[in-house]
C-alpha cells in the first residue's frame, strides 16, 4: 500500500504595518508593511531559508504581498495570490477601535456587537474557516510532496487554527497565538492534517521595537 504524500503548508501572518492613526484597515488598500515590518518579512525568509518550498502565495492586499516578496525571491518564485487567504471582513474597518476612544464608546455601534459568536460585526467564523481551508488545499496540492507559504492575517490565520483542531470559532482576541510574521504550519499526509506547529522568526524584532517604544516614552 502507498504511503500518502507528506507535505507541509506554512501560513504566515504579515508583518508590522505603518499605520499612524491606528485605525482598524481590514481590507482597505494601501496599508503597507513599516520598515520594522519590512525586516520581519526578511526575517522570516530566513527562517524558511533552509526549507523545501516549492511555492508560495498571498493575501491580494499590499501588506500580505509584502510580505511574501523576500520569501519568494529566497526560492525564485513568484507570488501566486489567492483571495481566500485576505483578511475578513468586519464593520469597523476604517475606524479606530481602541478603549475609551475609540468607535466602541459609540451607542449607535452597539446593536452591531449583539452577537460575538457568528461574530455580528464581521464576515462569520465558519465562513472564515472554510474559505481559509480551502486556500490551504490548495498550496497543498501546489507544493504536494514539499512545502508551500500562505502568507495572511491574524484572525483568518487563527480561526483556521481552532477549525482544524476542532475548538470553538469564537474566542477572545487577547488569547490568540498569532505574533507578527508567525508561522503557524500545517503538516499534511495526503490531505489529512496530521499535525500543527508555531515559532515565531521575528520574535526578536518585537522585542526590540517594544524596549524601544519603552524607552522613548521614559
Amino acid at each position: 500500500m502507498t504511503e500518502p504524500t507528506r507535505t507541509k503548508v506554512h501560513v504566515l501572518r504579515h508583518g508590522e504595518v505603518f499605520n499612524p492613526n491606528k485605525i482598524l484597515y481590514g481590507r482597505l488598500p494601501n496599508f503597507h508593511l513599516s520598515e520594522l515590518g519590512q525586516q520581519m518579512a526578511k526575517a522570516a525568509a530566513e527562517a524558511l531559508a533552509n526549507r523545501d518550498v516549492t511555492y508560495v502565495v498571498a493575501s491580494p492586499l499590499e501588506r500580505a504581498q509584502e510580505t511574501a516578496t523576500p520569501i519568494a525571491a529566497e526560492f525564485k518564485l513568484e507570488v501566486a495570490t489567492d483571495i481566500r487567504l485576505i483578511e475578513s471582513e468586519n464593520y469597523f474597518e476604517g475606524k479606530r477601535v481602541s478603549v475609551g476612544d475609540g468607535a466602541l464608546t459609540n451607542p449607535r455601534h452597539w446593536w452591531v456587537l449583539r452577537d460575538p459568536i457568528t461574530p455580528s460585526w464581521g464576515e462569520p467564523y465558519l465562513a472564515i474557516a472554510q474559505r481559509m481551508f480551502a486556500a490551504v488545499q490548495a498550496a497543498r496540492v501546489a507544493a504536494e510532496g514539499h512545502e508551500a507559504v500562505c502568507v495572511s492575517h491574524q484572525l483568518p490565520i487563527w480561526t483556521l487554527r481552532r477549525y482544524v483542531e476542532k475548538r470553538r470559532l469564537w474566542h477572545d482576541p487577547r488569547r490568540r497565538q498569532c505574533g507578527l510574521a508567525s508561522l503557524t504550519t500545517f503538516l499534511f499526509e495526503g490531505s489529512t492534517v496530521t499535525g500543527i506547529e508555531y515559532s515565531e522568526p521575528a520574535a526578536h524584532l518585537v522585542a526590540l521595537s517594544a524596549s524601544a517604544k519603552t524607552a522613548k516614552g521614559a
